[in-house]
């Protein structure tokens, strides 16, 4: 994509993405910098690591502005702080990117009891990443749909997982010559489950607001997975590999960007065809 023409261009869009520290949010902040926007990095992670990361993406593309915003999804006094400054230094909310998410991997092992396998669940987890990947998402996107509703103008884009479209294959997690098997846990796929029809619930509340909301389906982002992971991974998908962080950069751009302009309530299936099996 060429970030001169018109419909992907984000010059003058104000884009917050939370979780915007991690593996995805540090490629996403970078392709929408890109593209000219102002882009606010949030996480929960110190300010001035936040803000240096910032200031090097405003470095790398003169034009464009970054903030570094610290942001606890988990506290809504935090939410409340960020969104007040959000708004006292630019007056609006364009599109917010909802990436903060607890991924949760339990690998240990009690004897042969898989903590990670569900009837051995511990149920504090799940409620540690409910509050993250559930009422967090709630929480900063009603923060978010106050703003946008005050310029009957906005973008939510959320992300949701395939573990949301499909049951997770725990044959991934099973590695040739181990007796042993680890586990997809549930808290990540229950919570990821709602993204869908939160999205769908978004889009056709604000349809006639000027709001627009869409959800993207990333899958196996590689991240210096073990071997072992890699090759049960390619057995199992379509394309046969890992999906490259930098193959996401041009869906979250398409989606913030008015080239998306008539699509709401909509899915971007990025998983290199793992859901079409």
């Amino acid at each position: 994509m060429n970030p001169n023409l018109p419909e992907f261009n984000l010059a003058g869009k104000v884009i917050l993405l939370t979780g915007g520290a991690g593996l995805i949010g540090n490629e996403v902040c970078d392709a929408f910098a890109a593209y000219g926007a102002t882009v606010i990095v949030s996480d929960c992670r110190p300010g001035a690591e936040l803000q240096q990361r910032a200031e090097t993406l405003a470095a790398k593309y003169p034009g464009s502005q970054a903030l570094g915003l610290p942001l606890d999804v988990t506290s809504q006094d935090s939410v409340d702080r960020a969104f007040r400054e959000i708004l006292q230094r630019f007056g609006k909310l364009d599109v917010l990117v909802n990436l903060a998410a607890i991924d949760a991997k339990l690998d240990a092992h009690a004897g042969e009891i898989n903590p990670s396998r569900f009837e051995n669940y511990p149920l504090e987890l799940w409620e540690k990443s409910m509050d993250v990947n559930a009422t967090g998402l709630i929480r900063v996107t009603q923060a978010a749909a106050r703003c946008m509703l005050t310029k009957h103008s906005g973008n939510i884009i959320n992300v949701a997982s395939t573990y949301s479209l499909v049951a997770p294959n725990q044959d991934l997690y099973k590695y040739p010559g181990e007796n042993s098997q680890t586990f997809k846990p549930v808290d990540y796929v229950g919570t990821k489950s709602i993204v869908p029809n939160f999205t769908r619930y978004l889009a056709t509340l604000y349809a006639r607001d000027g709001i627009r909301c869409n959800y993207i389906v990333p899958h196996g982002i590689d991240n210096r997975h073990p071997q072992k992971f890699r090759d049960n991974f390619a057995r199992l998908s379509p394309l046969g590999r890992l999906c490259r962080v930098e193959e996401l950069r041009g869906p979250f751009v398409f989606l913030a960007s008015d080239a998306s302009s008539y699509m709401t309530g909509s899915t971007v299936v990025v998983d290199g065809g793992w859901t079409a099996w």
